[in-house]
């Protein structure tokens, strides 16, 4: 399996605990793609989901469906992780714009206090 930064690819979140997103789900790829191909074992990546709860509307990016995203789906900036390579499940489903990724970058940094 082969992706880079931007990509959606097919996760195994589970286990999880507790509150935490778990499931097969499709997930943005948040790495670097120098560091990717350099070998890391585990990438950043953010879950995406079919659910919008308006009241989380500052922490969701909306992603249309497109080539293998079936359905309206929503980035989980909360829920962001490290995750070992060996959890991607699935070839590229689909790839975010730069737009998208840039939405995804600003909310995230707004998140963490880095902005």
């Amino acid at each position: 399996m082969s992706f880079v930064r931007a990509d959606v690819v097919l996760a195994r979140l589970n286990p999880n605990q507790g509150a935490e997103i778990g499931k097969i789900r499709p997930v943005v790829v948040l790495t670097a793609t120098p560091l990717i191909a350099a070998g890391l074992p585990v990438v950043m990546v953010v879950p995406l989901t079919t659910q919008f709860w308006p009241e989380l509307a500052a922490l969701r990016v909306e992603i249309p469906p497109r080539e293998r995203l079936l359905k309206t789906s929503y980035v989980v900036l909360e829920q962001t992780r490290s995750i070992d390579k060996n959890r991607i499940q699935s070839d590229v489903i689909t790839r975010l714009t730069q737009p998208e990724l840039t939405e995804i970058e600003s909310k995230l940094k707004l998140m963490l206090g880095f902005a």
